[in-house]
């Protein structure tokens, strides 16, 4: 059974041409919204996903405005509201060393370089330079980790750790 991965929700229609607003939730939004790729919507669990081709991408505020093949006006893809874009497992593609799929990473423990557990990734925030891993900690406050090579030490996705050097006033 094919394993999908979730790239954006459809949150709303954009303008009268049948532009869709998209949350994106996906770590390579220039290559996955590339024109002419493929993506699949989940409207429910019990359906068939559809089956859409790219033919417009741009960014619109914190939004991925997307249009798809055959969907030319705002009554079209009205349908298509608060779907689920996926892609298969098939569709992901190789990464270079040191850089992983948000998927990869939600669920690894992190653990400083004196052995202490921090708590579990629950969530990757991509807001501009690098990544911040938003860490479920042990008390059950979040805790923001940049992903820059000072703080993270090792990641090991085949054991689902991670270690890291707390500076100064990171854990506080």
């Amino acid at each position: 059974m094919e394993k999908w991965f979730n790239v954006g929700k459809i949150v709303n229609t954009h303008g009268i041409k049948g532009e869709v607003r998209v949350i994106s939730r996906t770590d390579f939004a220039e290559e996955r919204y590339k024109i002419g790729n493929t993506l699949f919507l989940f409207l429910n669990e019990k359906d068939q996903p559809l089956e859409l081709t790219i033919t417009t991408h741009r960014k619109h505020k914190n939004f991925d405005l997307l249009s798809f093949e055959g969907f030319s006006n705002v009554n079209e893809v009205e349908r298509l509201r608060d779907g689920l874009l996926k892609v298969p497992e098939s569709q992901l593609g190789e990464l270079e060393e040191g850089e992983y799929y948000f998927h990869e990473i939600i669920g690894c423990t992190v653990y400083t370089d004196s052995g202490e557990e921090i708590g579990s990734i629950r969530e990757v925030l991509a807001p501009g330079a690098n990544d911040v891993w938003v860490i479920k900690g042990k008390k059950g406050k979040d805790i923001l980790i940049p992903y820059i090579k000072d703080i993270v030490l090792d990641v090991n996705i085949a054991e689902k750790k991670i270690v890291i050097f707390p500076m100064e006033g990171l854990l506080e």
